[in-house]
């Protein structure tokens, strides 16, 4: 797959991916693209812009908690219409991919 569109399908897909890890336990922004690096490949460069725009946009808020290794780590937790956005979201991925699905042939 050329590399454009690998990187087009991730950055589609990367505010979901966030908040459904959100969703789960509040993280700092390195864990998130830790955990992202892991699972999909996606860059820590692409972290930090995103999560002040997920901000700006009242999707997540934060707060700081003491770190025993260095200055307090910012933290983000999903807000309510974060949870709202997930939902949203999810539900969109969920068409999307089985409307895709069935263009490609895919059998469940």
């Amino acid at each position: 797959m050329p590399e454009a569109v690998q990187v087009q399908l991730k950055r589609g897909v990367l505010e979901l991916c966030v908040l459904a890890l959100l969703s789960r336990a509040d993280a700092y922004a390195y864990d998130i693209a830790a955990r992202l690096a892991a699972a999909i490949d996606m860059g820590e460069g692409t972290i930090y812009p995103l999560m002040r725009r997920m901000q700006s946009d009242g999707l997540v808020d934060t707060y700081l908690v003491e770190s025993s290794s260095g200055p307090p780590r910012k933290y983000y937790r999903l807000t309510p219409a974060g949870r709202n956005s997930l939902a949203a979201q999810k539900a969109e991925w969920v068409s999307f991919s089985v409307a895709v699905g069935e263009i490609l042939g895919d059998e469940k």
